[in-house]
């Protein structure tokens, strides 16, 4: 029956090709506008390690002075060198990883090529185990390396491909500045979006191309990069470890709920200790976000794009209904056809399914029509200067959503129109005819 169903709904389509093509773009409108931006929607909240996202922690501390304090404001978004370093060596998480970004000058051996700036991150020995970093070749440091300051260094596949040759980078020299680095590893593709670990350059950066102990890059004074807030003391050497700023990120690894408990306890008994120290003026004010919630809590997804969903949904309901009017008028044009099927035997339900066939070959059409104008519409964000425009591709779960979203949608819009013609007296159309 189905083969029948199609062959009649072919017929049906071909009838009127204007009020077919017109139920086409409505809903290829609808679904193009709509799937370009839940696209975007899909991709921007992610979660970006959804396997550790809910044991890794953002902690927060308020080192300021008193100066323009207002009770219960969140504290800073990073930390103090001090603070970070303290955090660090207590070894309270199950890992624990301190870290900052940095722009570093890299010169080609042998004066093959001019020497260029690369994006680095200066981070601790956890990093490459707590966020799940692949290695293609070789391996990070050890903690061992981040005590005695070593001069090691982990490299994109991509750094390392156009300086050696991927395979063969690991036990390179590398030349930074005027200080030389051992390779030791070289990185697969990994490009974590939202780039979670590090919202000061922005929730949709590029991951790095280099990595660095983070105490042997500072001591080095390789050039740091990321947003710095001060409040007091700047030293006269411009050694930041001696700031009163906060310039430094924070995350430690918590698997169990007692593990969290115990670690707010622990910030907070610290913050305590430090204000005895004299070292924080205010009281003990802290957080303790893992990644789902920083990511929210730093508002990571623009309201624009938000903004911009609901009014794709909001116009696809619109192209929904007008859709339902053209089925309509269409079914109930077409009561004599369906009388006359009627009075030769057919039940209302073998109506309506045939009306419904009908309307899911509009709506593969529809999904098709619409597949063509998200990808035009994700083509046309890609060019927008915004950060997050690189990542506006159709994958494979949007293409078959789209589809999927387009033939549920119109055979909905059609169920109504296709009652409504099963309603009619064949009777009384038949007389008239």
């Amino acid at each position: 029956m189905f083969g029948y169903y199609m062959d009649l709904a072919l017929r049906s389509l071909k009838r009127n090709p204007v009020l077919t093509a017109l139920m086409v773009l409505a809903i290829g409108l609808g679904i193009g506008a709509s799937m370009t931006m839940l696209t975007l929607l899909h991709v921007m909240t992610a979660d970006p390690i959804p396997d550790r996202s809910a044991q890794l922690f953002y902690p927060q501390l308020d080192p300021q002075s008193m100066e323009d304090y207002k009770a219960g404001e969140d504290p800073p978004d990073q930390l103090t060198w001090t603070d970070a370093m303290n955090l660090l060596h207590a070894g309270r998480g199950v890992r624990q990883v301190a870290m900052t970004g940095g722009q570093v000058t890299v010169r080609p051996e042998g004066g093959k090529a001019r020497a260029f700036f690369a994006d680095a991150r200066y981070t601790s020995a956890d990093f490459f185990g707590m966020f799940d970093v692949p290695f293609a070749y070789g391996n990070g440091w050890t903690a061992a390396d981040d005590e005695k300051q070593a001069r090691v260094a982990v490299l994109s596949r991509k750094l390392a491909d156009k300086l050696y040759g991927a395979d063969r980078a690991v036990g390179q020299s590398l030349q930074l500045g005027k200080y030389g680095f051992r390779v030791i590893g070289v990185i697969d593709a990994w490009d974590p979006v939202p780039h979670y670990y590090d919202l000061t350059h922005g929730g949709y950066a590029r991951s790095e191309e280099i990595f660095l102990p983070l105490e042997t890059a500072i001591a080095l004074k390789q050039g740091t990069s990321g947003s710095i807030s001060c409040w007091g003391r700047m030293p006269e050497d411009g050694d930041m470890r001696n700031a009163d700023c906060v310039w430094t990120q924070f995350w430690v690894q918590l698997d169990t709920p007692a593990q969290v408990a115990g670690y707010r306890e622990f910030l907070t008994h610290y913050s305590q200790e430090q204000k005895a120290l004299g070292r924080f003026a205010r009281q003990p004010n802290t957080r303790l976000r893992d990644v789902m919630g920083w990511l929210d809590y730093n508002h990571v997804v623009p309201g624009s794009v938000q903004l911009q969903g609901l009014l794709a949904l909001g116009f696809m309901l619109v192209c929904l209904l007008n859709t339902v009017a053209l089925l309509l008028v269409k079914f109930l044009r077409r009561g004599g056809e369906l009388s006359v099927r009627r009075a030769m035997g057919a039940s209302r339900r073998a109506v309506f399914a045939q009306l419904l066939v009908e309307a899911s070959l509009v709506g593969m059409s529809g999904g098709g029509a619409g597949l063509l104008l998200a990808a035009f519409g994700l083509w046309i964000v890609r060019q927008q200067p915004a950060q997050y425009a690189a990542l506006a591709h159709l994958d494979p779960t949007m293409l078959l959503t789209t589809f999927v979203l387009a033939v549920c949608a119109t055979v909905l819009a059609a169920v109504f129109p296709a009652w409504r013609a099963c309603r009619l007296a064949p009777a009384r159309l038949l007389k008239i005819q």
